[in-house]
């Protein structure tokens, strides 16, 4: 299956947003280097449109997922309980803070993301709430 992706660079630790579609073992080759070193930040779409599109960001065993819907609507999924107070993930080039309502075990938010892949459908991996930065 294919997979158009962008994400932190495993030599630099920095974010490259130049997309590659590529097949979603490519894609998995990547997480698994960036979980290696600890952390780091991934954006996932369809080959076929350009949105949605989901991102996993994570440090240690934390992750968050966003939803992007188009260029306007942005949403955080809920955590699952894994943090009580909060965790900093790197999105894209900095680091966040967020509320433990939004963070998630990391394998949990990896099968997230592969689930996503297979059916391109961000509802059902759980409660989206409208993230407002």
């Amino acid at each position: 299956m294919s997979v158009v992706w962008a994400a932190t660079s495993p030599e630099s630790g920095l974010f490259q947003p130049a997309e590659r579609h590529s097949e979603v073992t490519e894609l998995s080759d990547r997480f698994s280097d960036l979980r290696s070193r600890g952390q780091g930040y991934v954006e996932v779409r369809s080959p076929h449109t350009e949105f949605p599109v989901v991102t996993l960001a994570f440090r240690g065993d934390h992750a968050v997922i966003h939803l992007m819907r188009d260029t306007v609507r942005m949403s955080l999924l809920v955590g699952d309980g894994t943090v009580v107070t909060e965790a900093e993930v790197p999105v894209m080039n900095e680091s966040v803070a967020f509320s433990g309502e939004f963070v998630l075990n990391i394998d949990r938010a990896w099968d997230l993301v592969t689930c996503f892949i297979r059916t391109w459908a961000p509802g059902p991996l759980g409660e989206w709430s409208q993230y407002v930065a």
